[in-house]
């Protein structure tokens, strides 16, 4: 009778609640794939219930691989979000490891500007960014955005590894130094390593914000075949007040894609690098 109160209890407490979480974080995903799969005579049908699908059909998919230049912008989004996350987080490393183990005068006033030049809002800069970008003559190409995303990108990653960096003891750094290590091996084969999960962590985040960035791309990059999957989606399945809804989360869905390999490949680390704050001597 008392297990039997202790499962009720724990079904009430636990389970129900991740059970309505867990729907509700689905719910968007679901939403997405119906719709992608649903004809034009379900989609736009008041009368058929929203949630089903009666004669499921790849015909949006279709459509967007072959009328769209989908596979390009997942190429370009793909290719910019490889390269700006491994610059930021080469960068951000090249900041972040000074400010965190090394004593000199005005580091806190440095990290204190590296994390307010992440909070500046991009509206602000673009102006200035787009001036640039012309002067360069780089419009109309990835170049352009592989250039400025990393202005978010290193600040972002540069202020979370530096959380890192302070976790590992000096002591494991000054014994590698007794030994005949140089303050570059001592990073490269003792700090570096224990903060794996730290590097993950931004590197994911890194790569999902290069991945879904909007604005920036926007101006940079008006020809379709430069594009990026979110500009070139909207632009080009939105005509006027016509939204080609099919395509539109068929693109979606498909977007979410690469992401969602990444952390499912990665998971035991980001998991770490957000729970554990610190390392164990």
């Amino acid at each position: 009778m008392i297990e039997g109160r202790d499962l009720g209890s724990r079904i009430l407490r636990l389970y129900l609640p991740l059970a309505v979480c867990l729907v509700a974080m689905l719910f968007p995903f679901y939403w997405m794939l119906i719709t992608s799969i649903k004809p034009n005579s379900e989609l736009y049908n008041a009368r058929i219930m929203p949630l089903v699908v009666y004669h499921p059909t790849l015909k949006h998919y279709v459509d967007l691989l072959t009328q769209t230049n989908f596979l390009i912008w997942t190429y370009n989004t793909m290719l910019v979000a490889v390269v700006t996350t491994v610059s930021s987080l080469v960068l951000g490393t090249m900041i972040a490891y000074p400010l965190a183990r090394m004593n000199f005068p005005g580091a806190a006033v440095v990290a204190i500007g590296v994390a307010a030049t992440y909070l500046v809002p991009q509206p602000l800069l673009f102006i200035p960014m787009a001036d640039i970008i012309n002067k360069l003559e780089l419009g109309n190409t990835l170049s352009a955005v592989m250039l400025t995303y990393p202005t978010l990108l290193i600040p972002f990653c540069a202020w979370l590894l530096m959380g890192y960096f302070k976790s590992v003891p000096r002591e494991l750094e000054e014994a590698a130094r007794i030994d005949g290590a140089s303050r570059f091996q001592a990073m490269w084969r003792v700090v570096l390593p224990l903060t794996t999960p730290g590097l993950l962590s931004a590197g994911i985040f890194a790569f999902t914000l290069a991945q879904n960035e909007f604005l920036y791309a926007l101006i940079f990059l008006s020809k379709s075949e430069v594009r990026t999957v979110p500009v070139g989606v909207i632009t080009e399945l939105i005509r006027g007040d016509v939204f080609y809804w099919g395509q539109l989360m068929a693109a979606a869905l498909l977007g979410s894609i690469p992401v969602a390999v990444i952390y499912s490949f990665f998971v035991d680390y980001y998991v770490a690098g957000l729970t554990a704050g610190s390392v164990k001597s």
